[in-house]
């Protein structure tokens, strides 16, 4: 009878400037299955001094990647989505493990990733600028895209692979360059997702990883001069007090924050399709989610009906 092995425990490290590197104070932090407690990577541990080289080579490279034609940068993420085809299932077990999504939902995780990375290949063939009338006698006015600089990324644990694709691919696609911190409790997926972007040929310091806490890199990060532009997916506590530190610098800000979100049951409703809108809403990801429903609103004439059915679907 075959005995079942213990799986190897990773080592993932920050990539700054192209080079894989620990933290220089040497701590660590573990990743671990929510499940079982088992550990599955040890991690280096960032803080100020990690975010201060990874921002500083972020800035250098900044300089020619702006300049890198678009088709060219998106040939690039081209090859990183033909990557995440690949490593697909890979992937979604090791996203199961690491957060405890089940696999139908990891796998629509991953496939998001790779959806959005194939739409920004696509843009660099679109980032197109506009021509407008102009006021003036024997004037022309146009338009162009023009990248912001460094940007500093801020994710969370519920979606690692689909929320750092929205905001790492466009950033990229437009001529920017990243650094970027995962959520403490997915770090894996963060890493797997930068090793990737690695190994199919982003310049060294176009890309940047720093992995630890929000106290020690989030907020070193989102502080920092050099950092032209915030974008944060989390607690509307945290988004608060970051478009706050923005404001007083004037630094671009995009925040993703809680929601409180109803799914309003009219009388005429496909009640089958309602219900099973309902069902997914609030329990898919367990309701850990900016999506999630936390309400229903149901028109008084099917209300006993819609309750009647979601209990039944709900106990089962």
């Amino acid at each position: 009878m075959a005995v079942a092995t213990k799986a190897e425990v990773l080592t993932c490290t920050h990539l700054i400037g192209g080079t894989w590197v620990d933290s220089a104070d040497g701590k660590t932090f573990e990743s671990t299955n929510p499940a079982t407690g088992e550990t599955l990577a040890v991690c280096a541990a960032g803080g100020e001094g990690e975010v201060n080289q990874a921002v500083a080579a972020a800035k250098a490279a900044f300089a020619q990647w702006r300049l890198t034609p678009a088709p060219r940068r998106a040939e690039i993420l081209f090859r990183v989505a033909e990557m995440l085809v690949a490593r697909k299932e890979e992937l979604a077990t090791l996203m199961a493990q690491e957060m405890g999504k089940v696999l139908n939902e990891t796998r629509g995780d991953v496939q998001e990733a790779i959806d959005m990375t194939y739409y920004m290949a696509g843009e660099g063939r679109r980032l197109f600028g506009h021509t407008v009338p102009a006021e003036l006698p024997d004037k022309f006015a146009m338009s162009v895209r023009d990248p912001v600089g460094v940007c500093a990324l801020i994710t969370p644990w519920n979606f690692p692979m689909a929320i750092p694709s929205w905001k790492i691919m466009p950033a990229l696609i437009a001529g920017n360059t990243v650094v970027f911190k995962p959520a403490s409790d997915t770090p894996i997926l963060g890493w797997r997702l930068i090793q990737i972007l690695h190994e199919c040929g982003i310049p060294d310091g176009v890309i940047n990883l720093v992995m630890g806490s929000g106290t020690a890199v989030g907020a070193p990060l989102a502080a920092h001069p050099d950092v032209n532009i915030v974008s944060f997916t989390g607690s509307t506590e945290v988004g608060t007090s970051l478009s706050n530190a923005c404001s007083r610098p004037g630094k671009k800000v995009s925040l993703e924050l809680g929601g409180k979100n109803a799914i309003i049951v009219m009388d005429d409703a496909d009640l089958e399709l309602a219900i099973d809108g309902i069902v997914w809403s609030a329990f898919g990801t367990t309701g850990q989610r900016c999506t999630a429903a936390s309400r229903v609103i149901v028109h008084q004439a099917v209300v006993d009906e819609v309750t009647e059915r979601l209990v039944e679907r709900a106990q089962a």
